[in-house]
């Protein structure tokens, strides 16, 4: 069963990332959290533009993807759990912290070094959030990222099929976490116990630095809690906060192509960790 789930990872992560897109945006249109203000064709043509570019770039980039290389790990005897034995159950759920952990640990990154944030912000500079957000980011950091990964599995050793379920939990989050769905605020205070919800993560899309800093968390909301980057409420309420960041508020920012050269525009000031804030955003 395993050798045919791995067998036929390409098929499997795409039927579940369409499934779940379509799941997510049907939510959206029948309990919005927030009014939309931009029509969708603008941001979602090029949002998914972007998923487009991004997935050609680490097919060319990459022959061998993070599931690929833990079967190799596991066949070559490479990383930690293919030199220590332990039970298959706290090798998946350790492989399964760790690579959260890494995810965290990496985003926290790309908001502390300034050239790094050059690429995560065009991120951030979506002037909306919702779940085509969830899957705009920059070329250039995605391949960064899958290097980091591919890093971590050739350390770690995981199971392959940890590794899977991950990739696909890391991406279903990613669209639900930037979903914008009404959960009433009780089950909400539930749900962000075990998992990032669209109101913990929105967040971290705030205009303010002190807000965009904080809740780095995609797949697990513990990191943020133990590390100290936890912030629970956007100070402005989440109908009223701003998203994006002040450098990039035109909609033709929003297009495809001044995406992709966003790192090469202006300064990488105000928004990194540990930088210099506006005076009273602290």
């Amino acid at each position: 069963m395993t050798e045919l789930i791995l067998a036929n990872e390409p098929l499997i992560r795409l039927g579940l990332f369409l499934g779940i897109l379509l799941a997510m945006v049907l939510w959206e249109v029948a309990a919005p959290r927030r009014r939309r203000e931009i029509p969708r064709l603008i941001r979602w043509s090029n949002n998914l533009g972007i998923v487009v570019v991004d997935t050609l770039l680490v097919r060319l980039t990459f022959p061998i993807v993070a599931v690929g290389l833990a079967v190799i790990a596991q066949e070559r005897g490479w990383g930690l759990f293919n030199v220590f034995e332990a039970p298959a159950w706290i090798a998946f759920i350790v492989s399964m912290l760790a690579l959260d952990l890494a995810i965290y640990l990496q985003h926290v990154m790309l908001h502390a070094v300034p050239a790094l944030w050059r690429l995560h912000r065009m991120h951030h500079a979506d002037l909306e959030f919702d779940v085509s957000t969830g899957l705009r980011f920059h070329p250039v950091e995605i391949l960064l990222s899958m290097g980091i990964k591919l890093a971590v599995v050739a350390a770690l050793g995981p199971p392959a099929v940890a590794v899977l379920i991950f990739e696909v939990l890391l991406n279903a989050t990613s669209m639900f976490n930037h979903s914008n769905i009404n959960i009433p605020p009780a089950i909400d205070r539930i749900l962000r116990l075990i998992v990032v919800t669209p109101d913990m993560h929105r967040v971290h899309h705030s205009i303010h630095p002190s807000e965009t800093n904080s809740n780095f968390g995609f797949n697990l909301p513990w990191w943020d809690r133990l590390l100290g980057t936890y912030r629970p409420q956007p100070r402005e309420g989440h109908e009223a906060m701003t998203i994006g960041i002040e450098q990039f508020r035109a909609r033709r920012d929003l297009w495809l192509d001044r995406m992709l050269i966003q790192p090469l525009i202006g300064p990488a000031s105000g928004y990194p960790i540990n930088r210099e804030r506006r005076k009273g955003d602290q």
